[in-house]
């Protein structure tokens, strides 16, 4: 329990200096590349604990780091010389005045006790020495399945929005033909991965983990969020949600089985 606190309290000092700096920018969005960084961030306090790593606790922390670099970076090239996320916009236009100091909890301290309560499964998978077994071997399959669908949507994504002819058009190929969120669904099945990892090392008491994320993904910060107000922006969207599916993947329905669908 103890090393798992000091993960919180690393996990809240790094948000407070990146608090400090969002006062000075006046610009909270980084909190987003952030947010991979917080369980990257645990992960090293649970293995600096657990010293030495056995074969599990080395596979698990080389797998957070790549996937916590490779979202990180991503958002932090993606967003660089953008103005504020109108998600955090609107968070900042309800809580003035004093959202300069509000942001400290209502977002910062918010996603980094969030992040800290996912991250749970790690505890085990890194810090219990067991053998390896066939849930290792499952969640090192569906980790990957999830990192493909996380880093080649995002990928896929990138290269359509360079292309100034698809401006205001919608990404419906690849990855994208199979389910409108490819990097939400990765996400999910990295994150039930990672407990595979932790029940294989007797951690089945981390299941609220894993139930959390997909719950963030599915009701609230993820697919919700982000089509709340998409078909109004872009109202070619509407026919992109009722030809393809919202999460899991699945074939492209056609257009008689869209219609009986929308009925």
């Amino acid at each position: 329990m103890q090393t798992y606190l000091t993960a919180l309290y690393a996990i809240l000092a790094v948000g407070f200096f990146a608090w400090l700096l969002s006062v000075v920018k006046r610009n909270v969005s980084f909190v987003d590349s952030l947010w991979s960084l917080f369980f990257l961030i645990a992960t090293g306090v649970f293995a600096f604990s657990a010293h030495p790593l056995g074969a599990r606790g080395l596979l698990v922390v080389t797998l957070v780091t790549c996937w916590a670099l490779r979202l990180s970076i991503y958002i932090t090239a993606r967003n660089w010389g953008e103005a504020e996320d109108y998600r955090y916009q609107a968070i900042r236009t309800k809580n003035e005045p004093g959202f300069a100091f509000k942001s400290l909890y209502i977002v910062f301290g918010l996603q980094g006790l969030l992040a800290w309560l996912i991250a749970l499964p790690l505890l085990p998978a890194v810090t219990e020495a067991t053998g390896l077994g066939l849930f290792d071997a499952i969640a090192i399959l569906l980790w990957t399945v999830g990192f493909i669908f996380e880093a080649g949507g995002d990928y896929q994504l990138l290269q359509f929005r360079k292309n100034p002819d698809n401006r205001g058009q919608v990404l419906n190929t690849g990855l994208w033909r199979l389910t409108r969120h490819p990097n939400y669904f990765g996400d999910f099945c990295v994150w039930w991965a990672y407990y595979l990892f932790a029940l294989s090392a007797g951690g089945w008491w981390s299941l609220a983990s894993p139930i959390l994320m997909s719950f963030l993904l599915l009701r609230i910060s993820g697919v919700v969020m982000l089509e709340k107000t998409i078909t109004q922006r872009r109202p070619e969207y509407a026919e992109y949600i009722r030809r393809t599916n919202a999460f899991f993947p699945g074939p492209k329905r056609n257009a008689r089985d869209a219609n009986e669908a929308k009925s």
